[in-house]
């Protein structure tokens, strides 16, 4: 039928829709403010990440510096 990005999932344009659907009767009116939350979550999420790796990677280079000092 249609060839969305979601092929690869086997999720289809009716499946879609049916979730979409079942979404708003179960949350109603908060689903806009459900998806903000969620939204935030993973930016926050990946804020985290994101400072986990800068950590690791300055500690890396920090021995990595302090292994060249003592050569």
């Amino acid at each position: 039928m249609f060839n969305l990005p979601f092929g690869f999932m086997g999720i289809g344009v009716q499946e879609l829709l049916i979730i979409g659907v079942i979404a708003v009767l179960l949350f109603g009116t908060r689903l806009p403010s459900i998806a903000r939350s969620f939204g935030q979550s993973v930016v926050e999420f990946k804020k985290g990440m994101r400072e986990i790796e800068e950590d690791v990677k300055s500690d890396v280079q920090d021995e990595t510096k302090n292994s060249n000092d003592t050569k």
